[in-house]
């Protein structure tokens, strides 16, 4: 009886294993295809595979990480084709204003600035198509300009009330990772960069080999904003100011295994004063440089904590052409440091607003810092942190009021373009003849104030209502900004842009000054 038992006993856990096993061979594919031939046999609408696939692959990839993606085939041509350094087009920058393109800028040496397009011209026709009046966005006017490289556009712009036809073959245009670079006087340079592209590295070293041409003996790096992109431009640059087998970052991944990235020794500015301008939008690539140049005590980070990505990803093409974005591997600094800053179980993209929320953005001692993420740079130790972005070196706090819903909703609605693109539409001439070169427009050209109380009446008007104690930062701001936009009409591009913005940029002053001070200097790339 005992040994019935023990054998009903077995007989029934041989069954459970078996039930268990065969669930345990089931394939996932299987039951994919399942859910499938359910959906087109029983769901009361038809469904496209292809699309139910994208569907299924991007919500498995967002539970992943923050950063791992998934790209369809086109879109990943987009993406490729952004990242390359060039784009085929015509060589403009516009406007919408009235449901009207308005150019702002011809790109010299491209196909538009050859045929005659001026800025200030208003763009009436795109290939006999009137595009006047219509609710074009923008993303569907750059579409309909930009094309196959050797094919030709038909435009017909309004220039000073008569119709003037073009024609203009399309072409390579260099879309630069340096959004500008220029000398701040006879000793600092200054290089703005964007993004880290194909070409980044080919342009730092022609922008620093002309500017030591022209006397520089020290550079302000401004990385704000600059969102990262390929690690390897990364390294490039990192290869401008480190000396030959300096560690650059290093990799771990899946297996543990650690990869080890140096400077090779074949850059041009291994040893002038540097600083480097971060913020809470400088992010991966840029912390991958920033904190290289930290950890080795080559330059002064000046600005403001930056934002925490140390993940990198593993580009997996699939079979049709569409492509798998995969973490699969952390980097990390010099020193050890791991950057990223925690993703689980939080709003991970709304840190930024947080770091306002405690105060952190205009008070450096409300940054939480943990001392078991305590490191020492690797010349002259001093104390840096991980766990969280890069923090800097000298913290710049920033203006409330920049960041307040009033500027966020007057910039969004446009006014500023409009006025500015009008003024310069109708003293163009003048402007040109009274100030003859950026120099002489920065030092020299006053900004009307009535103009700047006429555009906050307007946004009034919207519904964007000004708190009557703000009026005078407002117009400050506002005249800033009107100041930069018509630079950048009159002389052409972000060179001239940037350096009426950064009048009032307090982390380009802070490096101006840290720069043309040397004991400053010294003291704070030594001192713990």
């Amino acid at each position: 009886m005992i040994f019935s038992v023990k054998k009903i006993t077995l007989s029934i856990s041989l069954l459970f294993i078996s039930i268990i096993s065969l669930h345990a061979q089931v394939n996932p594919k299987d039951k994919f295809d399942a859910f499938l031939q359910a959906l087109h046999s029983n769901y009361v609408d038809e469904v496209n595979d292809d699309e139910l696939v994208d569907v299924a692959i991007s919500a498995i990839i967002k539970d992943l990480d923050p950063h791992s993606k998934y790209y369809s085939k086109p879109q990943y041509t987009d993406k490729s084709q952004s990242m390359s350094g060039t784009f085929t087009g015509i060589g403009i920058e516009y406007t919408m204003q009235n449901d009207t393109v308005c150019v702002t800028q011809i790109i010299p040496d491209g196909p538009a600035e050859k045929s005659g397009l001026m800025a200030g011209d208003r763009i009436i026709e795109i290939d006999k198509e009137n595009i006047v009046g219509k609710k074009f966005g923008n993303l569907e006017i750059l579409k309909k300009i930009r094309g196959p490289q050797k094919t030709e556009v038909k435009l017909t712009v309004l220039r000073y009330g008569k119709l003037i036809p073009f024609t203009i073959i399309r072409d390579f245009i260099a879309d630069k990772s340096i959004k500008t670079s220029f000398m701040v006087n006879d000793s600092i340079g200054y290089i703005s960069l964007g993004i880290f592209n194909k070409t980044t590295r080919e342009e730092v070293d022609s922008v620093i080999i002309s500017m030591k041409n022209e006397g520089m003996k020290s550079l302000i790096l401004d990385l704000q904003s600059n969102g990262g992109g390929y690690v390897e431009s990364a390294l490039g640059v990192a290869d401008e100011f480190l000396t030959r087998d300096h560690l650059v970052y290093y990799s771990v991944g899946k297996d543990q295994g650690k990869d080890y990235f140096y400077a090779g020794g074949s850059g041009h500015f291994p040893n002038g004063r540097l600083v480097v301008l971060i913020d809470q939008a400088t992010a991966s690539a840029s912390e991958i440089l920033t904190g290289a140049l930290q950890d080795w005590d080559r330059a002064v980070i000046v600005g403001r904590r930056s934002f925490g990505k140390g993940l990198m990803q593993k580009g997996v093409p699939l079979f049709d052409g569409s492509v798998v974005e995969l973490t699969g591997a952390r980097y990390y600094t010099p020193s050890g440091r791991s950057l990223q800053k925690p993703y689980k179980h939080v709003n991970y993209f709304a840190e930024v607003e947080n770091r306002f929320k405690t105060g952190e953005m205009t008070d450096f001692h409300k940054i939480h810092t943990n001392d078991s993420l305590k490191y020492k740079t690797l010349t002259n130790k001093r104390t840096v942190y991980g766990g969280g972005g890069i923090m800097p070196d000298v913290y710049v706090p920033v203006d409330l009021f920049e960041y307040s819903d009033w500027v966020k909703n007057v910039m969004a609605s446009g006014l500023l373009n409009q006025y500015s693109f009008e003024y310069v539409d109708k003293q163009r001439n003048q402007l040109k003849q009274n100030f003859s070169t950026i120099q002489v427009f920065e030092s020299k050209y006053k900004v009307p104030v009535n103009l700047m109380e006429k555009i906050i009446k307007a946004a009034d008007k919207q519904g964007i209502h000004l708190e009557r104690k703000e009026k005078e930062n407002a117009i400050r701001l506002l005249s800033l900004e009107f100041k930069a936009q018509i630079a950048g009409q009159i002389f052409s591009g972000n060179k001239s842009y940037l350096k009426i913005i950064n009048e009032d940029n307090k982390s380009f002053r802070k490096a101006c000054d840290i720069l043309t001070d040397v004991e400053q200097y010294k003291k704070i790339i030594t001192t713990n």
